[in-house]
């Protein structure tokens, strides 16, 4: 079993900068990838941004490509995902997630957090 817990989240406002942190205690966090995944009302949870155990692969969504940055600290056993230059249209829950591999399925992970929201303001 996994715990994560996110934290971070806020109202920020478009053009600002924001660093979300997912927290995994124990001596597991190095094997698992770490996903970001985010839900905006009415709309299904979308996948944002992927990364290996040993943080040598990331992927990220088109639509964050060159604006949100995955990275981990597997000393720290905490993902984080930076997000510059946010628009309106990022607001949602920001969910992390663990899984084996690196992968843009939400159901390829295994653990989820509880989320933190994150609100751009224009």
């Amino acid at each position: 079993q996994v715990q994560l817990v996110e934290s971070g989240g806020g109202l920020v406002q478009a053009g600002g900068s924001l660093r979300l942190s997912c927290a995994a205690p124990g001596r597991t966090f190095s094997s698992y990838a770490m996903g970001w995944f985010r839900q905006a009302p009415g709309k299904e949870r979308e996948f944002v941004a992927a990364i290996s155990r040993s943080g040598g692969m990331t992927e990220h969504a088109d639509s964050v490509k060159g604006r949100f940055t995955i990275s981990r600290d597997n000393a720290k056993n905490t993902v984080y995902l930076v997000m510059n230059s946010p628009k309106p249209e990022d607001t949602a829950v920001y969910y992390c997630a663990a899984g084996t591999y690196v992968n843009i399925r939400r159901n390829e992970y295994d653990y989820w957090g509880q989320g933190t929201q994150v609100t751009v303001s224009s």
